[in-house]
């Protein structure tokens, strides 16, 4: 019997952030994280260098297969997982989904990736992107223009439909323990590790905490994943 991929390769994270235990500020650093979780496999987690970025984006990982010389850098998040799928290192958790079920999947990752990502406040650094870089983006998708009160109310929107979406997702749970996704299915989907992401980034992130812990069932989602996938982790404090 053949030894599966999966095993035979070696996968390092690279976070952008000094190796610790802890949730970091990067929703996508935490989603790729999640994702590989999700999928049990094998990595290493390490800071990064800007020197090697590719594309110029955080999280990127290097992964070395077997009988490869060299290690192969990857970054985005989406392309990281969709090459993960065709390579045969881990599952397409969408595989068994509709195709109506997978568009409600992706408008909810497009919903947090490509709409609360840029109402988010702007850290000093994040991870090793630089503030003003990230300012000049922003500007230019005209996120930049709006008050800080504006912003504060497109986040609490879009947070407001998550809640919904996860309060109805949770009449699935079993018990009050089980981790419970989005989709309401008895597995995650892409989603989830997205989802996952947003929150727990969220809830370590000063100005995005109170608006998430104004939702209970946002942080309980995320405390149950945390408690099954990510045990070792030190858990956010959940002070307001």
């Amino acid at each position: 019997m053949s030894t599966p991929v999966k095993s035979q390769l070696h996968l390092v994270l690279y976070r952008g952030f000094p190796v610790s235990n802890t949730y970091v500020w990067s929703p996508f650093v935490t989603k790729l994280e999640a994702r590989l979780r999700f999928a049990k496999l094998q990595f290493r987690i390490d800071q990064g260098s800007m020197s090697k970025l590719p594309r110029g984006k955080l999280p990127y990982i290097e992964i070395t297969h077997p009988n490869q010389d060299q290690p192969t850098n990857l970054s985005d998040t989406s392309l990281i997982i969709q090459r993960l799928i065709d390579d045969d290192v881990c599952p397409d958790l969408n595989e068994s989904l509709s195709p109506v079920v997978r568009a409600q999947d992706a408008a909810i990752r497009a919903l947090l990736e490509d709409k609360l990502a840029f109402y988010q406040p702007i850290q000093p650094l994040i991870g090793l992107l630089v503030y003003r870089g990230v300012t000049r983006t922003l500007y230019g998708q005209d996120t930049g223009r709006f008050s800080s009160e504006e912003l504060a109310g497109f986040r609490r929107d879009v947070w407001g439909h998550v809640n919904a979406l996860l309060s109805e997702a949770r009449l699935t749970a079993p018990d009050i323990q089980t981790p419970f996704w989005v989709l309401g299915g008895k597995s995650p989907s892409e989603a989830d590790a997205t989802v996952f992401g947003f929150i727990s980034s969220g809830l370590v992130a000063p100005d995005s905490k109170g608006v998430i812990m104004s939702f209970p069932v946002l942080v309980d989602y995320a405390k149950r994943i945390h408690n099954v996938y990510f045990e070792e982790y030190a858990l956010w404090d959940e002070d307001a």
